[in-house]
């Protein structure tokens, strides 16, 4: 017999709701127990089920951990001569949420950084030193609504890319790259490093290209995932069971009544087939009660879902009227939104419901000044069948007794794609060599004549494989169902931003760009529908000719509509053409 006692002893925080209630739950006398203990069983194992024993970080505890993510206080009011982007240059990006640069201070990253904070934008900058992070970036001009957040990671470290650093993500810029340093050595402002003009000597410097160019751009498509929003949803449910959570009951026994169900893995029970989950059971009106429910155990850490328009369900009806249900809290009895939907008996139906049309209820009853759904916070999901409806309300295809629901999916899905959500900065060895990843697929191309290819080509190998693990990172990315764009520069200088700028695909270019100008591109691309999913190489034709807006050069003629993603991995034999970006 476990002490009355104990649970007073414990001291378990006021936010852990659920540690409280499975405290309550063990010790005897402290819940109503009923008369009839083949009621109280159940109850006790849906409340176990959902509720798991309070960790002992939670227990005498009442404080929280500190976020991973560090918030930079606006520099200043106005910006800086040497912190200002030219207004001229700032590019619109309507994108609400959280824009991640990763590599955001590099040469090009920390230009991306200023264009996007310029605009207002909340830039999540990815950095492996913090104290360089600050450094560098603080010193930037936020527009009005901008924000400047820091998270220190290591892309060839999947550990070090905590969910936390991408709540809130819809867009990212990769401008990642292997070290590379003069083999003569550099100053401490590395400027040998920078030019970009003259040749030294190069050597690879810290982690390999193959760590850095493909493993790292994986785990970042792999950690940022679930927040961007897959093109193909994300899975909740599947009918094998290997959905990311697990399900139990939740019905009226919690409140006396006598209903059952579960929810089992099926072979077979799914169109086609395949194999569905199946909730199935007997509802009752018995007791007062009335529903039945299945739930899954929350998420640990929340799914961010805001990337995505709503859920979608793949399920074989029986006629009834059901109720999908969201909670954006982790508490066992808190506001729930909820959506009601029909089915159709015997057949399969694909039921997509907004977020927007969910609606806040708590207990049946419906809160009209409730805020609207927030998805990026979203801790379980339930399946009910219900006597009742809202306020008081009953469901009007209710039916007592017996009931089946195969379901093969449920998951998120996303609104069509308008841009790019990953823009993949594919440069390497340029800033030491005078060349780019505008010569990822030329190593060993049959045909190429290595002596008139810029160095990086011809040393490929030396550096190891630099250009072939960059060009195996953009495989990476391409194959991801994504909507990206891959930017290919030629050799990066630093000179001023404003060259007329020549595009073109196939590998073939040489020259040189200005990372202001990659920078700026970068950006528009973000919300430029022309340029999502392509890959082009990128070099400017001079300097100091003002081109315009570049957002509005992005969508003026065919710059980008005549690009097409042809370019898989390996060289398709183009002809060299060019087109020019000229003033819109």
């Amino acid at each position: 017999m476990v002490p009355r006692n104990l649970a007073i002893r414990l001291r378990v925080s006021r936010h852990d709701h659920e540690s409280r209630l499975f405290c309550l739950a063990l010790v005897p006398g402290l819940l109503p127990e009923p008369a009839d203990s083949a009621i109280w069983s159940p109850r006790l194992k849906t409340v176990t089920f959902f509720n798991g024993p309070p960790s002992l970080q939670k227990v005498g505890t009442d404080t929280q951990e500190p976020s991973p993510v560090l918030v930079v206080p606006r520099a200043s009011a106005a910006p800086s001569a040497a912190t200002a982007v030219p207004l001229d240059g700032v590019v619109d990006v309507p994108i609400n949420g959280v824009i991640m640069v990763a590599g955001a201070t590099g040469g090009v990253g920390k230009r991306v950084v200023a264009q996007l904070l310029a605009a207002g934008k909340t830039v999540r900058a990815m950095v492996r030193d913090v104290e360089k992070g600050k450094q560098l970036l603080s010193p930037l001009y936020v527009a009005p609504g901008g924000r400047l957040e820091l998270v220190v990671a290591d892309i060839t470290q999947r550990k070090t890319l905590l969910p936390e650093f991408f709540n809130g993500v819809r867009a990212m810029v990769v401008c990642t790259a292997v070290k590379i340093a003069p083999k003569e050595g550099d100053d401490a402002s590395r400027s040998k490093y920078m030019q970009g003009i003259k040749f030294y000597d190069p050597q690879v410097v810290g982690d390999t290209p193959e760590s850095v160019e493909l493993v790292g751009m994986k785990n970042l498509l792999d950690a940022a995932g679930p927040s961007l929003g897959y093109t193909k949803g994300f899975d909740i449910l599947l009918g094998d069971d290997s959905g990311p959570v697990k399900w139990g009951a939740l019905d009226d026994v919690v409140m006396g009544g006598v209903s059952q169900s579960e929810m089992v893995s099926i072979p077979g029970a799914g169109e086609d087939g395949k194999p569905a989950m199946v909730f199935r059971g007997n509802v009752s009106t018995d007791n007062s009660g009335g529903f039945a429910s299945i739930r899954c155990r929350n998420f640990e850490p929340p799914a961010d879902l805001g990337a995505y328009q709503g859920m979608e369900l793949k399920l074989k009806g029986d006629g009834q009227r059901y109720k999908a249900i969201l909670r954006p809290e982790s508490g066992w009895d808190s506001i729930s939104y909820c959506y009601s939907f029909d089915t159709k008996a015997g057949e399969w139906q694909n039921i997509r419901i907004p977020f927007d049309s969910f609606i806040p209820v708590f207990r049946a009853k419906t809160l009209p000044d409730a805020p609207k759904l927030d998805a990026s916070t979203i801790y379980s999901l339930q399946l009910m069948l219900s006597k009742f409806e809202y306020d008081g309300g009953l469901n009007p295809s209710f039916n007592a007794g017996k009931f089946e629901l195969p379901v093969e999916r449920i998951s998120a899905y996303t609104p069509p794609p308008s841009a790019a959500k990953i823009v993949l900065v594919s440069s390497a060895a340029s800033k030491t060599a005078l060349v780019s990843s505008a010569g990822v697929t030329r190593p060993n191309r049959p045909g190429i004549d290595v002596n008139v290819e810029p160095p990086a080509v011809r040393m490929n190998d030396d550096l190891g494989g630099i250009l072939t693990y960059k060009l195996a990172g953009e495989d990476a990315l391409r194959s991801s169902g994504f909507p990206y764009s891959v930017v290919r520069p030629c050799a990066l200088t630093e000179e001023p931003r404003g060259a007329t700028l020549e595009l073109d695909q196939g590998d073939t270019i040489k020259g040189k760009v200005s990372r202001n100008d990659v920078a700026e591109l970068c950006c528009a691309l973000l919300s430029s529908s022309a340029g999502m999913n392509t890959t082009f190489e990128i070099k400017c034709e001079s300097v100091n000719i003002f081109y315009g807006s570049l957002q509005r050069a992005l969508d003026h003629g065919p710059l980008l509509a005549s690009r097409q993603e042809r370019v898989a991995g390996q060289y398709t034999g183009k002809e060299k053409d060019s087109l020019l970006v000229t003033s819109a």
